[in-house]
């Protein structure tokens, strides 16, 4: 294991280390002096000794068999135990370094192979660093001190039994190559099958929407199918590990029944020597065993942290600078000062500059690919910009520390996220760790964005289950939830992304009117494909292109007759058309969103993700 963060987690528990290693040694004193005392008693047999005798000898071995599990046990609970707060605290970090990694790496490593490498990897690190380096040690100082006993008693009945086991280590030399690369083929198979599991249960309402599930069942079935032949391949190497060291050890069986009685006939060693060098013999047996189980666990450990290392090698793109400015305190003022933006070798925003200023409610309204969402994300710096400059409150957001950044922004995406809690919890989750169980506060942003009015008709109410991803939830109500999220937060600045797409004209006019009332001193961000969402905002920035083609007032920007114009006759004739249809209300519509318009689809993310 050549990894440094493997050892330095092992360096933390150091000290549980040497006192197994300690009670370890201990153990193996108590294993070797009990064939002393059974060649005695093999030999006093032979002269006649006194039965009293005898009983001393059987209460020694009692003795030494009691002495041999008590520092056993020690070495175990210190040793293992280390090793499970080795995997906790692994598991850990590496949750919290993917907490910290920037929205890219996710567009790029699969969900699944993440997974594979919490539980797996994590679990094969566990097992080395636990029963792996305990049987290290352990079976190390048991050969030597074995073998050193073993020429003590007859050095010729020693080296005979020596020719057989260094094929032993070159049994492990071979084959442990060879373990070594079909466990990273395991584990790579493992990360697909969990892969196209996480995505199948994700995307179930589609599959079953596209009666796909036959199709779905068949591409699991072929890719469980490869990870048991997969795995097969590797049983191959491990089944002829253990058949090898037993035949090997039988060898040595045969040449010390047929060396060692050979002796005893000519006088060289008494029977009870012999006794005895056949019981080290013996206890070489496990050893040997463990030897080959050590050598598979050091292969899958090593195989595991390399893969783990590579994740844990990878750089947060968006993390703070060497010296933070931290915002005690912030206004809201936004400044987009010659923001260009480039993703994936695509230019998604070219030469924005354009000034907020706290408190006011800005709405950016475009057609589909114009960067809308993009260029909101930016304030947060769920992307930094690649040319020009993003300021909130006269600070460049990449020296602003980013907890506190991100503390005085509440963002509602247009692809609403909710957990697998109750209505509360979910609501809750975007205050801070005082006030969330502030049930008051809960209720109040639940009112703001008209939730509470369904929260009132479910069983539990707000104790009520959404299941994962709100999935027994329709569009509005979850969007209406992600809202009240972002409201009991209290931020300063609110970006409101199409967040109320979903909702019908007469509720979202209801939720606008009580934003109003809360966002006075604060600064909002509101994206909308609806013109009667944006209208009353006091700025509206048209963006096309990835460039701001037109800003003003909606009664402005009607007079220019320009894109915003365009956009909004469009709407005004959809309205039109839809009028004498009934309303839909709440209800999600068969793609996921309600009251889709010309400018509200989504584009694709040349990094892989859907962005308006």
């Amino acid at each position: 294991m050549h990894s440094r963060r493997f050892w330095t987690y092992v360096h933390r528990y150091r000290r549980a280390y040497l006192i197994g290693y300690a009670a370890a040694i201990a153990s193996i004193a108590m294993a070797q002096l009990s064939p002393w005392v059974l060649r005695a008693a093999v030999d006093g047999i032979r002269h006649g000794v006194a039965p009293m005798l005898l009983a001393m000898y059987a209460g020694a071995l009692v003795a030494l068999g009691l002495l041999e599990a008590a520092t056993s046990y020690v070495m175990r609970t210190r040793i293992l135990g280390a090793a499970q707060r080795i995997e906790a605290e692994l598991r850990r970090d590496y949750f919290r370094h993917l907490q910290r990694m920037h929205l890219g790496f996710f567009q790029e490593v699969r969900t699944g192979d993440l997974m594979a490498r919490a539980v797996n990897d994590i679990r094969a690190v566990q097992r080395f660093a636990g029963v792996g380096l305990m049987r290290s040690l352990h079976t190390s100082v048991m050969i030597v001190a074995s073998v050193a006993f073993m020429l003590s008693i007859d050095v010729p009945l020693t080296l005979w039994t020596m020719l057989i086991l260094p094929a032993v280590t070159l049994l492990f030399i071979v084959l442990g190559r060879e373990i070594h690369r079909r466990f990273d083929e395991v584990q790579a198979q493992f990360s697909s099958l969990s892969t196209r599991a996480q995505e199948s249960f994700s995307g179930i309402r589609v599959i079953k929407a596209f009666a796909r599930e036959d199709a779905q069942s068949a591409r699991f079935r072929e890719e469980s199918e490869n990870v048991v032949a997969t795995n097969l391949r590797m049983a191959r190497v491990q089944g002829a590990l253990w058949p090898a060291i037993g035949f090997i050890l039988g060898i040595a069986s045969v040449v010390l029944l047929w060396q060692g009685g050979d002796a005893v006939i000519r006088g060289r060693i008494t029977l009870g020597q012999m006794v005895q060098f056949s019981y080290y013999l013996a206890r070489l047996s496990f050893p040997m065993i463990a030897l080959g189980w050590v050598t598979n666990l050091w292969q899958q450990g090593r195989a595991s942290m390399d893969r783990l290392d590579e994740i844990f090698a990878a750089r947060p793109a968006i993390r703070d600078s060497r010296d933070p400015v931290v915002l005690s305190s912030v206004r809201g003022e936004i400044a987009f000062r010659n923001v260009s933006l480039t993703l994936g070798g695509t230019p998604v925003l070219s030469g924005i500059t354009l000034t907020i200023p706290a408190g006011r409610t800005v709405a950016l309204v475009g057609p589909t690919g114009s960067g809308k969402s993009t260029l909101v994300q930016l304030v947060p710096r769920l992307y930094d910009p690649t040319e020009g400059q993003v300021l909130v409150d006269g600070h460049d957001v990449r020296q602003i520390e980013l907890a506190s950044l991100r503390r005085a922004i509440a963002l509602v995406p247009q692809e609403t996220f909710l957990f697998s809690d109750t209505l509360f919890e979910n609501i809750a989750f975007g205050a801070d760790v005082e006030a969330r169980g502030d049930g008051r506060r809960v209720l109040a942003a639940a009112e703001v964005s008209q939730i509470s009015l369904d929260a009132e008709e479910f069983p539990l109410r707000y104790r009520t289950l959404v299941g994962e991803r709100g999935v027994t939830l329709s569009g509005g109500q979850r969007q209406r939830t992600a809202l009240a999220r972002a409201v009991i937060r209290d931020p300063r600045i609110l970006i409101l992304d199409d967040a109320l797409s979903s909702v019908d004209t007469h509720t979202e006019q209801e939720i606008l009117t009580r934003l109003r009332g809360i966002m006075r001193s604060r600064t909002c961000l509101l994206i909308s494909h609806r013109i009667s969402t944006v209208r009353d905002a006091d700025w509206i920035v048209v963006l096309n292109g990835g460039r701001i083609a037109e800003q003003g007032t909606h009664e402005d920007l009607l007079a220019r007759g320009g894109l915003y114009a365009d956009l909004y006759e469009k709407q005004l004739l959809r309205e039109a058309l839809e009028a004498e249809e009934p309303p839909e209300g709440d209800a999600e519509p068969e793609g996921g969103r309600a009251d889709q318009e010309p400018g509200g689809t989504t584009m694709p993310d040349p990094t892989g993700q859907d962005r308006r």
